[in-house]
């Protein structure tokens, strides 16, 4: 089933029997795999490549969650076989869109914008009973450079800066007991001053695959999530806001920021604002 209707906003996002009827005809096709590896040795969209979700992330302490360095992005490129910004990319996971939207942002902090979330990931494509393979596809290195977008990032000075300012809604994807301070996962709970609470998960519908759900662009309004603000989005790693960034892409807003230091960074210093 399709979710959305207006083409603009379905542009990002991809069906997965749109997918599969599409497959056969698609040249410079890049379908990355980011769920279980385990899992994708058993079963798996044909052609898709796997690559460790430990790949979008630095692994750097104290803040492990954010982007990978220079080198770091250029090797996970490379070993996913890159060839350019003309290449179509489509990834999906079996989580429910969390380490697939990971990926969208670190397509955009790269300056690639020819992609598409499969709506629903694997949880999807096996509901509608598609086909799957245990083939495994290992790609042939790329030479890769790259360049950083950093209008698709918020650092904390850029968020503190920005705290209180009417034009920009900073959007919480944690839950209500982490915004709110009741489970802390960091030094400090709490949330950022001024911030709108909207759990990752409200928006997947588990009925339907874990498809984006419908209304769920209502729900945003209501709370005063709206396109004409700047969204700045972050949860505890950069990992379920990436859900919440590539959501705001898909809906048509325009300016999408993403807070890769999260929580970890914000809730372990003493000088940060918070409120609870």
């Amino acid at each position: 089933m399709d979710t959305f209707k207006d083409k603009k906003k379905s542009s990002m996002l991809i069906d997965p029997v749109a997918m599969a009827n599409k497959l056969p005809s698609l040249n410079d096709l890049l379908i990355v795999d980011l769920g279980d590896p385990k899992r994708y040795a058993q079963a798996h969209i044909l052609g898709a490549v796997n690559i460790s979700t430990q790949q979008l992330v630095s692994g750097q302490k104290p803040v492990p969650g954010k982007l990978p360095s220079l080198h770091q992005l250029e090797k996970l490129f490379s070993d996913l076989g890159y060839t350019g910004k003309s290449q179509y990319i489509i990834p999906y996971d079996d989580e429910g869109g969390g380490w697939a939207g990971r990926l969208i942002w670190t397509l955009d902090v790269i300056g690639h914008s020819n992609y598409s979330y499969l709506n629903g990931g694997m949880h999807a494509w096996l509901q509608e009973k598609l086909p799957v393979t245990s083939l495994i596809k290992a790609p042939e290195p790329t030479k890769v450079d790259i360049t950083i977008n950093k209008e698709v990032m918020a650092s904390r000075e850029y968020i503190e800066a920005r705290i209180g300012n009417p034009d920009v809604v900073i959007w919480d994807a944690r839950s209500p007991e982490e915004f709110r301070g009741e489970r802390l996962f960091s030094m400090r709970g709490g949330h950022i001053p001024g911030a709108i609470n909207y759990e990752w998960s409200r928006a997947i519908d588990p009925a339907q695959g874990y498809r984006i759900k419908k209304g769920v662009e209502k729900e945003l309004n209501a709370l005063g999530i709206t396109k004409c603000k700047e969204i700045i989005t972050h949860c505890q790693s950069h990992h379920r806001s990436a859900f919440t960034y590539m959501l705001a892409k898909i809906l048509g807003y325009e300016r999408v920021r993403a807070y890769d230091g999260s929580w970890v960074e914000w809730g372990n210093l003493l000088d940060t604002p918070v409120e609870s």
